[in-house]
C-alpha cells in the first residue's frame, strides 16, 4: 500500500565542466555530497524523506489538519492510497468534483552548459554529453497534478470538522508560501512575477517544505490544546496511519477509555467512508481484551452492539446481539434511535424466535405430570398427595410466567415507578448505570417486573422470563421449591401432615423438577463468548429472583444463535 522512495544515483555537481578531471575527484565529491547535503535553504543539514506522514518525494495530496489552539498535523499522502481506503476521497478527487493544482514546471536549462545547482544531472565518465543532462532534468520535473486539504471546523456549535478542498488561490491559502508541503504559493508567484528559478522547482520546494515542518525556536508557544482537541488530531492520525497499514494508537490497557477511542475513530471512520479499511484495525485492538471486553458488553451491550455493526466485528456484533435479544425489550427506545433499520429486523427476527422456542418449552412445562404405580396419571381420586405436588408445581410456573395483578390505584394510571416500563439504557460504557435486566431483586418485590405488551394488556419480558427458565435449570436443589416452602405448604392440610408425607412429598417434588430440567435444556444453552456459569444459583424460595442471584453473570436467556447470514453487512 505504501509506495517505496524514490532512489537516485545521480549526482549534483556545481561550477564548470572543467572540474570533473578524473574518476577519483568525482568520488571524492560524491562522498561530500552524500555526507553533508546540505539543502539549498542554507542552515543546518536537512534530508527530505519518503515515508509517512510526509512523502516528499512521491505524495501529491496535502492534508493540513488544524485545531483552534494553533496545533497541527500535517500531511503530504499518495491519492491512489486515499482514494482506494476512502469514498470521499475517491469522489473529491473524481474529474467533477477536484480542484487540483499542477505543479510549475521550470525553464528549460541551456543545452552548452549545467546551470548552477541542477538537480540530479548524470555525467557519464567522458562528460561528453551534455544534451544528456538535459533531457534527465527535463524528465525528473514532469508536471503532476496535487490536492491540498484544509481542516473546516464550522461554523455553529453543532458543526461537524470536515476535510475542504482548497486550491492556491483560496484565502486559507494564502499568505503560506512555503509553508506549505509542497511550496506552491511561493512557487505559483515566482513565475507570476516572471522570476526564472534559479534552482529545480521540485528540490527547492521540497526542501522549503520539509523545513517548514520544524518548530521554529523564534515561533511563541502555543496554548495546550483541549482534550476535545487532542481527540481530534489523534483521531485523523489514526485514520491516515491505518489507510498507510500503520497501527492505530489506541489504549491498551483501560478497555473504558479503548471503547471512547475507537468508538470516536469509527465515527471519523464512517464520516470519511473508510469503515471497510478501519474497521477490521479496531476489532482487532478490541479482540485483545478478551474476557475483559466480553464482561463490558454483558454490561452495555446497546453501545458496543452499534460499535460492532461498525466495526463490521462478526464476534463483538454477535455477542452484544445475544445479550440485547435476552433482554427485550429493555433498552428498545435506544435501539431505535441508534441503529439502522437492517439491525433492528435482525433484533425482531431473533426475539420472535426466542419467543416461539418459549411458547413450545411453556406448553410442555404445564402437561408435566406424575403416574401412580399402575402407570395412570394422578387425580384427587387415585393419589391425592402427589397430585397436590402436582399443583404445587404448576401454580409455581403459572405463578413466575404471568403477569401479577394490576393495583387499584395503578389502573386508575396514578403509579409510581415501579418495576412496570423498559430500563433505560445509558449512553455508553462512560456513564450511568447498565441497561441490564439481571439485577437480584428483593424478595418483598412482586417476582416478574412486567411490562405492557403491544395490545395494551401486560406480558412478561424476555428478561423476566429468562430468569424463571434459568431457575428451572439449575442443577441446585434448593432453587425454588425447597423444604420449607413444602412444609408450609403441606401444613394446610394438618391431617396429611406427617413426617413420612413430608418426605415422599418432596421426593415427587424433586422428580417433577428433574422433568423440568429436561424440558427446559433448549433454553440454557449459550451462544456468547462469556461464561454465564460462574457464580451458580443459590437461595431459597418460591421467586423467580431465587434462580437470579448475585452470583449469576447474567439471569436472562442467552440461547439465541447469530450465523453469518444474520450479519447486516453480509
Amino acid at each position: 500500500m505504501v509506495s517505496q522512495p524514490e532512489h537516485s544515483t545521480s549526482l549534483t555537481l556545481r561550477g564548470a565542466s572543467s572540474a570533473v578531471g578524473s574518476r577519483s575527484s568525482q568520488a571524492h565529491s560524491h562522498s561530500r555530497s552524500r555526507r553533508y547535503n546540505r539543502s539549498h535553504a542554507g542552515g543546518a543539514s536537512y534530508v527530505p524523506l519518503n515515508e509517512f506522514p510526509v512523502f516528499s518525494n512521491s505524495g501529491d495530496v496535502e492534508i493540513v489538519v488544524k485545531v483552534q489552539s494553533g496545533h497541527e498535523n500535517r500531511y503530504l499522502l499518495h491519492r491512489h492510497t486515499l482514494t482506494r481506503c476512502s469514498g470521499f476521497f475517491e469522489a473529491s478527487t473524481s474529474n467533477e468534483w477536484s480542484r487540483a493544482q499542477t505543479l510549475p514546471e521550470p525553464a528549460p536549462a541551456p543545452t552548452n552548459a549545467l546551470p548552477a545547482g541542477t538537480e540530479l544531472a548524470r555525467i557519464g565518465e567522458d562528460a561528453g554529453g551534455d544534451g544528456g543532462g538535459a533531457r534527465a532534468s527535463t524528465a525528473l520535473v514532469a508536471p503532476r497534478k496535487r490536492w491540498r486539504y484544509e481542516l473546516d471546523p464550522g461554523t455553529g456549535d453543532n458543526d461537524v470538522p470536515m476535510l475542504v478542498q482548497k486550491d492556491e488561490s483560496s484565502p486559507a491559502s494564502k499568505g503560506g508560501g512555503a509553508a506549505s508541503i509542497f511550496g506552491g504559493s511561493g512557487a505559483n508567484s515566482a513565475a507570476q512575477r516572471g522570476h526564472k528559478p534559479t534552482h529545480s522547482t521540485t528540490s527547492f520546494f521540497r526542501s522549503v517544505a520539509n523545513l517548514s515542518l520544524m518548530h521554529h525556536s523564534s515561533a511563541p508557544p502555543l496554548p495546550p490544546p483541549s482534550q476535545a482537541e487532542q481527540d481530534l488530531l489523534r483521531d485523523y492520525d489514526n485514520l491516515f496511519r491505518i489507510m498507510y497499514n500503520y497501527p492505530p494508537l489506541l489504549d491498551g490497557i483501560n478497555i473504558a477509555d479503548a471503547y471512547v477511542q475507537c468508538k470516536s475513530l469509527l465515527t471519523l471512520a464512517d464520516q470519511y467512508d473508510a469503515l471497510a479499511v478501519v474497521g477490521p484495525r479496531v476489532d482487532h485492538h478490541l479482540l485483545q481484551f478478551q474476557s475483559r471486553l466480553w464482561k463490558q458488553v454483558a454490561k452495555y451491550p446497546i453501545s458496543y452492539l452499534r460499535l460492532g455493526y461498525l466495526a463490521r466485528s462478526k464476534v463483538i456484533f454477535q455477542e452484544a446481539l445475544i445479550h440485547v435479544v435476552g433482554q427485550w425489550p429493555a433498552g428498545e427506545r435506544s435501539l431505535r434511535a441508534a441503529l439502522p433499520d437492517a439491525v433492528l429486523e435482525i433484533i425482531e427476527d431473533k426475539v420472535e424466535e426466542l419467543e416461539e422456542t418459549v411458547a413450545r418449552v411453556e406448553g410442555r412445562l404445564f402437561r408435566l405430570n406424575l403416574t401412580t404405580r399402575g402407570g395412570e396419571r394422578v387425580a384427587p381420586a387415585t393419589n391425592y398427595l402427589d397430585w397436590l405436588a402436582v399443583s404445587l408445581f404448576r401454580h409455581w410456573v403459572a405463578d413466575n410466567t404471568t403477569p401479577p395483578p394490576i393495583a387499584p390505584e395503578r389502573r386508575r394510571g396514578g403509579g409510581g415507578g415501579g418495576g412496570a416500563g423498559p430500563h433505560a439504557h445509558s449512553g455508553g460504557p462512560r456513564g450511568g448505570s447498565s441497561s441490564s435486566a439481571s439485577s437480584a431483586q428483593s424478595t418483598a418485590a412482586p417476582p416478574l417486573a412486567l411490562t405492557a405488551g403491544h395490545h395494551g394488556s401486560p406480558s412478561p419480558p424476555l428478561a423476566a422470563l429468562g430468569r424463571t427458565y434459568r431457575t428451572l435449570g439449575s442443577a441446585h436443589a434448593g432453587a425454588y421449591l425447597g423444604h420449607d416452602e413444602c412444609k408450609r405448604f403441606l401444613k394446610l392440610t394438618p391431617e396429611l401432615y406427617s413426617r413420612d408425607n413430608l418426605r415422599r412429598f418432596e421426593k415427587r417434588i424433586d422428580e417433577l423438577k428433574a422433568m423440568a430440567r429436561e424440558v427446559v435444556r433448549p433454553l440454557m444453552g449459550s451462544g456468547l463468548e462469556l461464561d454465564v456459569r460462574q457464580g451458580g444459583s443459590s437461595g431459597s424460595g418460591g421467586g423467580a429472583a431465587a434462580g437470579a442471584t448475585a452470583g449469576d453473570l447474567v439471569g436472562y436467556l442467552t440461547c439465541t444463535r447469530v450465523g453469518d447470514r444474520d450479519l447486516p453487512w453480509d
